[in-house]
């Protein structure tokens, strides 16, 4: 598939080159830049692992497993060639591999690769996890979905294996995607053209919608724990659903925003759910420093951290654990702050 340049008044095809003939192979190049830009893939991807193959009596190896918000593992597979070989019964088989893996075994594969890929960064591989995962309040550890997710990443598809994916979607519980990605040298430039399709990106997003839907409704069925999501309201307007701890936050942050002090906050909130530091403490790492000195006995882990309030001297923090106490939190605030019109309502099942 050609690129078109318009130069002048005339249109410069440039012909789509072959990964082979340009030097870049799979492990080594194409491997390595999606494993750093995941996102270029998909933006709800977190690689949790390369090279992963940790189970008995196989040496197969799986290039990239990541983990989307939503709980459901990734399987994700390369090939340089222009047919993709056989790489979905491949990915199938992994995917079964995997598919019974428990959050801490997750969070073991994730440290190690954490340890070879970012060795002087300080990461918790857990809290991490935790931060990045859409979770209900209180669910430690969180429920890794049984459900795998395949994308299959090549320079091009042979039918066999579209038909065999196309096929395969039409299942309960299945998602395998087929990203293309084709290669072009213009003027010693090397460009990547990178496209979903399979399923096409307006299917792609009412599948996400379904399977989390379906994810959601699985692990209800799993256990008797409150999975009520809530929309935050603002002047009437509903912002996205989220999951209680950060329907919390959010409304915190949205009543600040509107000009109601943090310290307000602080009284309408018990001081276990939403502490002051002292000083302005900017970057995750000062807010987490600054908590653990004045607060030697709180875990970090259970703080957001990440999204601290800065306010006339002050830094203040929302805890991330609400449970039972989330919809009473969000009436008493917004019965509290009635002029800055921030409400709230529960998301539709």
């Amino acid at each position: 598939m050609p690129l078109y340049e318009i130069d002048g008044g005339h249109l410069r095809r440039h012909d789509a080159a072959r990964f082979a003939a340009l030097g870049l192979y799979e492990r080594s190049d194409l491997q390595r830049l999606l494993r750093d830009d995941i996102a270029v893939l998909s933006p709800d991807l977190l690689v949790v692992a390369e090279e992963f193959g940790n189970w008995e009596d196989s040496r197969r190896r799986i290039d990239l497993l990541a983990v989307d918000k939503a709980g459901h593992l990734v399987v994700i597979e390369l090939k340089r060639t222009d047919d993709g070989g056989h790489m979905e019964l491949q990915a199938l088989r992994y995917a079964a591999m995997v598919s019974a893996m428990s959050f801490d075994e997750v969070v073991a594969a994730y440290e190690a690769h954490l340890a070879r890929t970012r060795p002087d960064d300080e990461v918790d591989a857990r809290a991490d996890l935790l931060g990045w995962l859409d979770v209900s309040d209180g669910d430690d550890p969180p429920i890794v979905s049984s459900d795998v997710r395949i994308i299959l990443v090549s320079a091009d598809f042979g039918r066999e294996l579209t038909t065999a994916v196309l096929w395969l979607n039409r299942f309960e519980g299945m998602d395998v995607r087929c990203v293309r990605l084709i290669p072009y040298q213009i003027d010693g430039r090397i460009l990547l053209d990178i496209q979903q399709v399979i399923p096409l990106p307006e299917a792609a997003d009412y599948q996400i919608r379904v399977g989390r839907k379906a994810t959601e409704q699985e692990r209800r069925s799993s256990d008797n724990r409150d999975w009520t999501r809530y929309h935050i309201v603002i002047d009437g307007q509903s912002l996205p659903d989220q999951n209680k701890r950060r329907a919390v936050r959010l409304m915190i942050e949205s009543l600040v925003a509107r000009g109601v002090p943090a310290a307000a906050i602080g009284k309408v909130l018990t001081p276990g759910r939403f502490r002051p530091l002292k000083g302005e403490h900017h970057t995750d790492e000062e807010v987490q420093a600054a908590l653990t000195e004045q607060y030697p006995d709180v875990d970090v882990r259970r703080w957001f951290t990440d999204h601290a309030l800065v306010e006339n001297g002050m830094t203040w923090v929302v805890r991330r654990i609400w449970g039972r106490n989330t919809e009473p939190t969000l009436t008493a605030l917004r019965d509290a702050f009635p002029d800055a019109r921030v409400g709230f309502q529960r998301a539709s099942t």
